[in-house]
């Protein structure tokens, strides 16, 4: 199996001198309408987990206070110049997305963005998500999933060992993951290539706790 954690330190660390070329005109629209079903607030704290270059910027508010992580030191060091660039003032961090270096409760907003399909455990991720989350915070998700009312089929699963190696898993469904990990799901929008690209809007469920194994304390 090549989703693992180093694999795509590496892999994404080379694909950062063309990431803007293949993605930035592509996701822009998906980007724009999965941002928009957040309720912003001046001086909220917001999380981008795998950020990439920081191709969410442009459409974020200006009076937030803007965190960003990468798993790739080249992609943090993007984020650091597009931020510049834009006149943002935003923390960027080379960090796993499955293991968060911030204490519990500590934003009001997440963003994951194309990152789902990539990690290797986007069980622990989400549950990461949940702890750094406060319980009346959002997670905003855009990613490609495979629709949540059947598994993928033997063809999907077989091209999967190949996609998710160079690319991204093609496989995992939304709704199991969300629900999952703690999170109530409050919009669901279609937003590229068909329900291919879906961009969700989710509130932590207060009635689970969803804790990811081995997660730093809260402070």
């Amino acid at each position: 199996m090549f989703n693992t954690t180093a694999w795509n330190r590496l892999r994404y660390s080379l694909y950062a001198p063309l990431y803007d070329i293949v993605a930035e005109r592509a996701f822009r629209r998906a980007r724009r309408l999965s941002l928009d079903q957040v309720t912003w607030q001046p001086g909220i704290r917001v999380l981008l987990v795998g950020a990439g270059t920081g191709l969410d910027l442009p459409w974020l508010p200006r009076d937030v206070e803007l965190h960003a992580t990468d798993l790739a030191p080249a992609m943090v060091r993007r984020i650091a110049r597009r931020a510049e660039a834009l006149g943002m003032d935003v923390q960027a961090a080379e960090m796993d997305a499955e293991a968060l270096a911030f204490p519990d409760a500590h934003f009001d907003v997440v963003v994951m963005h194309l990152i789902l399909a990539v990690m290797p455990d986007p069980a622990r991720g989400l549950a990461e998500a949940r702890r750094v989350l406060r319980d009346d915070g959002q997670l905003c998700v855009m990613d490609k999933f495979q629709a949540d009312d059947h598994p993928a089929g033997v063809a999907r699963r077989a091209l999967n060992a190949l996609t998710s190696a160079i690319a991204t898993d093609i496989t995992r469904q939304a709704r199991p993951l969300l629900e999952g990990a703690g999170f109530t799901i409050e919009q669901d929008t279609p937003v590229m290539l068909g329900a291919l690209f879906r961009a969700l809007l989710a509130r932590p469920d207060t009635a689970t706790l969803t804790v990811s194994p081995g997660a730093p304390p809260g402070g």
